[in-house]
Order: structure tokens, then C-alpha cells, then sequence
């Protein structure tokens, strides 16, 4: 008879020289850089509660541990089949792929420690542990520090390096500094799961099944309903209050006819948070968990723990939460879902903070929202402080300003406190001083030494937002000049022959060589944002060795934004002739490029990019 054998093994018990693989048929890799962010965030907040500065890394052995769950695995044919843990395990081995670079930039010792957790040694020839065929390019690349390009490959694939490339830009690294060997140690040896092993199939799907279907415990939407029905004795309202409930679980779970279980609960996490979270944890070692952080881990036990706070515990609240207050910012939630993903006359400002990834853009556009508000009330809330973010994101990201989820939920909790269920004009005026107050800018931050769009290059940090800011002035010079290329059209990657980004200098040191003092030099001028533009896939290859004489004519049949550097762009165009004149800005046409007309296209850059994130978006909400 085939055995079963749960074990608990630390991270680096499961990974050391073991090898995982996964059949055909199972789901593609699926994370998002939410749920990046959040484990991320978990392991921060457990590993700093035990760290103090200066322990040595023996320490690390009575730090407190950490519970990633488990996993089931089918051992046949000599190989680990991955029934039930393939994302948590795919995601650990970015994460260690990660570590592994970081530590071995930072010359530490550990590497020799966590290389045998991602390969290990196969008759003399590296096996990665996560041995899954298609995927051992990206992983390859990403271990040996090797460019890869994603475009064209496997959703997974795609996925695997845009989640690797959210773990890199996190501040977990910022903030670990010293503490990079102690993380990597604690993670290897305090992190761990079940590894629930047999080596026959059958026996584990039905443990699979029976874990995800007939013995699954109670969720939490299910507990906090619970609770929530208790008190409510009347028979009619108990049933409508039970319908409701489950009609808006159904609607969130199955929204947009994409089956998504948790859903439900990213939509309450979010609603709690933005509209009851009076504390947070505060930011030092031993530090415990607060409102912010219980309900972005146990919301029903919070809400049950809050009663009195929250005005609960008797039948007429508890009814009211549930058959109006839920449904209420549950459409709301749905609404940015929707416009998140599709780009939408009025609520663009959603669109352009999800491009972005900014994980907590749900949490802070409910703060402001009242059951009572109608629709238009509604949407002008939200995009009011969708715009805020907007502007506040980028102003942070011109300036290599950490914004991932840890770096900024201490921020949005403020923000969340200050708006929360004002009407609309108090929030409007609360907005505008917070950016007026607001230290960072696009002409520097002085806390962190004056960057600014002078300073803002094409760089592994900076690729996405200024990406994102081409694809901005590119949809605003556009529609000036009566154009109808969208923001959504201009970053859509799935598309046949998306944008990419154009270097209007050639990588060609020589030909430049007497106009700058040396190969770094050329580099810093040449990935500069004003040196940038976004071209269609197609064009951009056919230009990429020309130089910049050659360039103008083909630029001059694309956007404005390109066309704007030939004089041709400026002919029998009254549109755009009225759009210069209107907003003033310094638009030019270059026989020539160099240092002269790249500073006069800084200018320009940055008129264009105080037009497109002004303060001034507020008024006229």
C-alpha cells in the first residue's frame, strides 16, 4: 500500500538538491504582483519583529519562524511532481534567485549557501530544482544575471520574469541593507511548510481534493458572515441578508466570467482598510500588528474582536453591514476592477495607477466613499483620489523613490484616515494641500538629493515608469493635435507590433564621440528621458543602427511626439499648431541632435510633464 508522509521541512530542506516538476496539464503561473507584494511584506514584517541591528547571524536560530503552508507532491519516474504548491514554489525560487544576486553583488558568503536551493549538480551539469522544460530559459537567465527578453513566450514565462522583476524593485532590499545575510538565513532555516508526500497519483488528488473541496475549512468571507448572521434572528431578514451576501461573493468571484476565489476577500481586505483601520504597525523591531495589518491577514477575527468599535453585535448593524454596506463597496470594488482594466472615458486615472501596478490604488479609492453618495458621486471620489495617486506616484518615481507595498502603506493609511467618508469637496480640498504640502517633485526631492526629471534615465528601476511617462506626453501631444492614439494602445504589449521605446542617439560611441568626454558620459545622455521616444515595434527595429539624420523622416510619419523633432511635423497642421500655442509648450524641430537640442527636448519634457500631472486635474472634477 503507497504511503502518505507529511513532513514539516524548512525552505531549505525542501529545496536542497531536490528537483520539482509539474504535468502538462496543470495551470500556467498565475501570481500577481499583489500577491508578490504581500508575501514580501509578510516575511519583512516576521523577520524584523525578531531582528535588532548588530546580532551576529547565529542569531537568526531564535528569531521566531514563519508558516508558508503546504504543499502535495506525487514522487514518480524519479522525479517530485508538483500537485498542489506550484505558485508558492515557483515564487520562492524567484525569491532566492533574487537573494542570490543581491548577495552576490553585496560579496557575501551566503551564495554558497543558496546556489544548491535553485541548481543543484546533475552528473556534472547544473539542474535547476524547478524543472519544468519550458521555463528553464527564463530561470537560467535570471540566476546568471543574463538579459531575457519575454515578449512572444508562455503566459508563465511572461509572468515568472514580471514577478521576478517586482521582487527586485521592492523595497524588502532597501530596507534589509545589513541585515541582507541575517533575511537570507532566517528564510532558509525559520521559513518553512508541509510537505505532504506520496508516491502515488490518486492518493494525491484526493488528498488535493479533499483539502480544496470537501474538507476545506471555512474561509474567512464565510466566518465574517457568520458573525455577522448570528444575531439576526428574524427569519426574512436573515434570508435576505444571507442572499445578499452570497449574490455579491458570486458577483466578485466570478467578475468579468474569470473565476478568481480570493476576490472576495481582496475586496473586503480592502473595504475594512479604507474605511475602519484606525492603527498600524509601527515601523521599528518588535513592533506588533495593528487594524492595518489584522485585517489584511484575519479580517474576521478583527471585525469580531472590533465589535464595539465598529457598532456591531446586534442584529439591525450587523444587517445593515451586510445587505447595504457590503453591496455598496462591493460594486465600487468591481467598478475599479473594471476600469483598471479597460481604458474608460472619465475614470482614466484608475487606468493609468494600475499600469503602474500600484497595489493599493482599491484600498485608498474607497476611504472617501458613504453608502448615501450616488453614482456620479461615486466615480468623481474615486477618480479625484485616483488622480492624487496619480501624480503623487509619479512625482516618487521620477526621483527613484521606493513605491511598493511596504515602502507606501504607512502613507496610504494616512491617506486613507484623512479622506475617509468626506464629501466630495472636503476631499477635493484635502488632495490639493497634500500635494501642495507634498515635498517630492518633478524638479527633485531635497530629503533625497535633488533628481529629478534632470536626473531621470532608462535604467532597470526607472524602464516601467518611464515607459509610462513617453506613453503620458505621447497620448497628451496626440489628442492636442486632434489624434485619437490612446494611452491604453500605447502600452498594450499583447498587441502585433506594440510601442517600444526609441533611442533617438544610436548605440554608436564613435559617431557622437567629439560632443561627449566619454563612453559613460554618451551613455547617461543617450538613456535620458529626453533622449526617448515611443515608436511601433517594427519602426524602431528598422531605425535602430541610423543615425539621427536619417531618423527624422520616418519619425515625422509617426505620433506627434516623435514627429515633433522634423519640420514636416509642423506643416499644414493647424491642430497641433493650436495645441503649441495654447499650452505654451517649447516644441522644436532638430536638423541635428546633440547636448543642445537634448536640453532644449528636456524642456520640453518637463512643461509637458507638469501639464500632464497638475495638481490642476483636481480643480476641474
Amino acid at each position: 500500500m503507497s504511503a502518505i508522509n507529511p513532513h514539516y521541512r524548512t525552505v531549505q530542506q525542501l529545496l536542497q538538491s531536490q528537483s520539482f516538476a509539474i504535468d502538462e496539464y496543470q495551470r500556467e503561473y498565475k501570481w500577481e504582483k499583489k500577491n508578490i507584494d504581500e508575501l514580501l511584506s509578510d516575511l519583512q514584517a516576521k523577520f524584523f519583529a525578531h531582528y535588532k541591528m548588530g546580532d551576529d547571524t547565529t542569531a537568526v536560530s531564535t528569531y521566531g519562524e514563519y508558516f508558508l503552508g503546504s504543499i502535495i507532491v506525487s514522487k514518480r519516474n524519479n522525479k517530485n511532481y508538483l500537485i498542489d504548491g506550484q505558485q508558492r514554489v515557483t515564487s520562492l525560487t524567484l525569491l532566492l534567485i533574487c537573494l542570490y544576486r543581491a548577495a552576490t553583488a553585496a560579496g557575501l558568503s551566503v551564495t554558497q549557501t543558496l546556489a544548491p536551493l535553485i541548481f543543484s549538480d546533475n552528473l556534472g551539469l547544473p539542474k535547476f530544482n524547478l524543472d519544468i522544460t519550458e521555463r528553464l530559459p527564463v530561470i537560467k537567465a535570471l540566476f546568471e544575471g543574463h538579459d531575457f527578453n519575454p515578449d512572444g513566450k508562455d503566459e508563465s514565462i511572461q509572468t515568472m520574469f514580471a514577478r521576478y522583476r517586482d521582487i527586485e524593485s521592492n523595497d524588502l532590499f532597501e530596507e534589509l541593507a545589513d541585515a541582507l545575510p541575517h533575511f537570507i538565513y532566517w528564510l532558509l532555516t525559520r521559513v518553512g511548510l508541509i510537505e505532504i508526500a506520496t508516491d502515488n497519483d490518486g492518493y494525491a488528488y484526493a488528498i488535493f481534493e479533499t483539502m480544496n473541496d470537501r474538507g476545506k475549512p471555512l474561509s474567512p468571507v464565510d466566518m465574517l458572515k457568520a458573525y455577522l448572521l448570528a444575531p439576526i434572528e428574524d427569519p426574512d431578514a436573515r434570508t435576505h441578508a444571507n442572499r445578499i451576501w452570497k449574490h455579491e461573493v458570486l458577483s466578485l468571484i466570478s467578475w468579468s466570467g474569470d473565476h478568481e476565489p480570493e476576490r472576495d476577500v481582496n475586496c473586503i481586505k480592502a473595504w475594512l482598510r479604507a474605511q475602519y483601520a484606525e492603527t498600524i504597525r509601527e515601523r521599528k523591531a518588535g513592533s506588533v500588528d495593528k487594524d492595518w495589518e489584522l485585517i489584511g491577514s484575519t479580517f474576521h477575527r478583527w471585525v469580531r474582536d472590533h465589535s464595539q468599535e465598529l457598532g456591531l453585535g446586534k442584529a439591525q448593524p450587523n444587517l445593515h453591514m451586510m445587505a447595504e454596506s457590503f453591496p455598496f463597496f462591493a460594486k465600487a470594488y468591481r467598478r475599479i476592477l473594471e476600469t483598471s482594466r479597460t481604458y474608460t472615458s472619465g475614470w482614466e486615472s484608475i487606468y493609468y495607477n494600475a499600469h503602474n501596478d500600484f497595489t493599493w490604488q482599491s484600498t485608498v479609492l474607497l476611504a472617501p466613499l458613504v453608502e448615501t453618495d450616488d453614482d456620479e458621486t461615486v466615480r468623481r471620489k474615486m477618480v479625484a483620489t485616483a488622480t492624487y495617486l496619480d501624480i503623487w506616484l509619479m512625482r516618487r518615481a521620477v526621483n527613484y523613490i521606493r513605491v511598493g507595498y511596504s515602502s507606501v502603506s504607512y502613507a496610504m493609511w494616512m491617506l486613507c484616515r484623512d479622506i475617509r467618508r468626506k464629501p466630495l469637496n472636503e476631499v477635493i480640498a484635502i488632495l490639493k494641500q497634500r500635494l501642495m504640502d507634498d515635498e517630492v517633485s518633478f524638479e527633485g526631492s531635497p530629503s533625497k538629493g535633488r533628481t529629478g526629471l534632470d536626473g531621470l534615465g532608462l535604467n532597470q528601476f526607472s524602464r516601467r515608469y518611464i515607459y509610462h511617462l513617453l506613453a503620458r506626453v505621447t497620448e497628451f501631444t496626440e489628442r492636442g493635435a486632434g489624434r485619437t492614439e490612446t494611452f491604453d494602445k500605447l502600452v498594450n504589449r499583447e498587441a502585433k507590433n506594440p510601442f517600444d521605446v526609441e533611442h533617438i542617439w544610436a548605440n554608436n560611441y564613435e559617431t557622437v564621440q567629439e560632443h561627449f568626454a566619454n563612453p559613460q558620459e554618451f551613455d547617461e545622455w543617450r538613456n535620458h528621458v529626453a533622449s526617448l521616444l515611443l515608436l511601433p515595434a517594427d519602426v524602431n527595429r528598422s531605425l535602430q543602427d541610423k543615425p539621427y539624420e536619417y531618423k527624422r523622416e520616418p519619425y515625422s510619419k509617426q505620433n506627434f511626439y516623435a514627429a515633433s523633432l522634423d519640420d514636416r511635423a509642423y506643416l499644414h497642421q493647424p491642430q497641433f499648431q493650436q495645441f503649441i500655442t495654447a499650452t505654451g509648450l517649447p516644441f522644436k524641430s532638430a536638423a541635428h541632435f546633440t547636448k543642445a537640442e537634448q536640453l532644449a527636448r528636456r524642456e520640453l519634457v518637463k512643461a509637458m510633464v507638469e501639464l500632464v500631472w497638475s495638481p490642476a486635474r483636481l480643480e476641474a472634477l
